[in-house]
């Protein structure tokens, strides 16, 4: 599976008002490994900059005067995220960014190019209900090292939500390394003078809220796929 952590920085808080797209950047995961490839752009918005947004990430239109306007960078921004799934932090606000910019050209909308979105806001608040959810916080709760994080930038915080989506769906890696590792042979359990002498396994049961948990996020996942699950592979027919 290929998978594109994205995350953008703008002139203000909605493109339904005029503001526009300045920096993109996408980090490239191929099954759940960091493939070291990377798009970065910054992009000229040719208007003016929220001051409450070079607060939050400190671009200035000074800055972004010699850069290339969307429409220049816009095919290869779309090369490199064709067929991919997207992985964004509050995707909505991204996603209406990008489907700006690409309708204003008059190209297809982010979503007819990439075959998914994941929007690891709203896992957060899944998995953590009432918990903090923003960057920054996630980075704390799963110990991934943000020090440097002094102002929002979209290659930087590419990377940091890539480290946190990886460990936020760890079980899924999990399962494939130990689908990975090597059965112990019946020698190798036996070797020395004693047999190992093992603890009784704890079973512990799903609880029927863990349950529908379970069953609601699969559901999800299916819609998002459009229901290609293995899962839900049809049974075989009965033979005649």
């Amino acid at each position: 599976m290929r998978q594109i952590v994205l995350d953008t920085e703008t002139t203000g808080l909605d493109w339904k008002t005029g503001d526009r797209l300045i920096e993109i950047a996408g980090v490239e995961v191929i099954d759940r490994k960091l493939t070291g490839r990377h798009y970065h752009v910054y992009v000229n918005p040719q208007r003016e900059i929220d001051a409450g947004a070079v607060a939050v990430h400190g671009i200035t239109l000074e800055f972004l005067a010699d850069k290339p306007l969307f429409k220049d960078v816009a095919d290869e921004f779309c090369a490199f995220v064709a067929g991919s799934e997207l992985v964004i932090h509050n995707a909505p606000f991204d996603v209406g960014f990008l489907n700006n910019e690409l309708g204003l050209l008059g190209k297809p909308v982010l979503t007819a190019i990439c075959p998914s979105v994941i929007d690891t806001l709203k896992l957060a608040k899944e998995q953590n209900p009432g918990k903090k959810a923003s960057l920054n916080a996630l980075c704390s709760f799963y110990d991934i090292d943000n020090t440097h994080r002094t102002l929002h930038g979209a290659l930087l915080d590419a990377e940091l939500l890539a480290d946190v989506y990886l460990a936020m769906t760890r079980g899924q890696e999990s399962l494939i390394m130990a689908l990975d590792e090597p059965v112990p042979s019946h020698a190798d359990e036996h070797a020395g003078s004693l047999p190992m002498e093992r603890p009784p396994l704890k079973v512990l049961r799903a609880t029927s809220d863990e349950i529908e948990g379970h069953n609601k996020m699969l559901a999800e996942i299916a819609k998002a796929n459009k229901g290609h699950c293995l899962w839900l592979a049809p049974e075989p027919a009965p033979a005649a």
